[in-house]
């Protein structure tokens, strides 16, 4: 690995519908291995009580149908990314492997960084999702952290 590290967004809040899977974002592996060591993210939910969003980090094995969102490289290295991303899917991908899944506040959100040893390797040419189903409709950011 290059060790070049990056940082991959949703460009604006991704309106979510209720009760409907959607991808925030995807990272897309290149040729190299990519390691995602946290995720961010948070909703904009007003109301106190509502039910908390279903979230999860997944493997995917079709793309899928999104906005093209590159990583931005975090360090200054001569070596270029190679991956590339997308963001608020119109047609989902089929998922392959859940590997995290957990529950979040939508007045709230999380930043969850990955213990050392435990990031996520995503495999050259390989596909890794954040996908989030909320019960209402609400807004949501996100931002993959990483490197390859």
């Amino acid at each position: 690995m290059a060790r070049n590290k990056f940082s991959l967004t949703s460009s604006a809040a991704v309106a979510l519908t209720a009760a409907t899977e959607k991808t925030v974002v995807q990272l897309n592996a290149g040729a190299a291995i990519c390691s995602v060591v946290a995720v961010d993210l948070t909703f904009d939910g007003t109301s106190n009580s509502a039910v908390p969003v279903v979230c999860k980090l997944i493997t995917v094995s079709t793309a899928g149908t999104g906005s093209a969102r590159n990583p931005l490289k975090l360090t200054d290295r001569a070596t270029a990314l190679i991956a590339t991303g997308t963001e608020n899917h119109s047609a989902e991908g089929t998922n392959a492997n859940i590997l995290k899944i957990m529950h979040i506040h939508p007045q709230a959100g999380v930043v969850y960084p990955f213990p050392i040893t435990s990031e996520i390797e995503v495999p050259g040419s390989g596909r890794l999702a954040v996908k989030v189903t909320a019960p209402a409709g609400v807004n949501c950011l996100c931002t993959l952290v990483g490197e390859e």
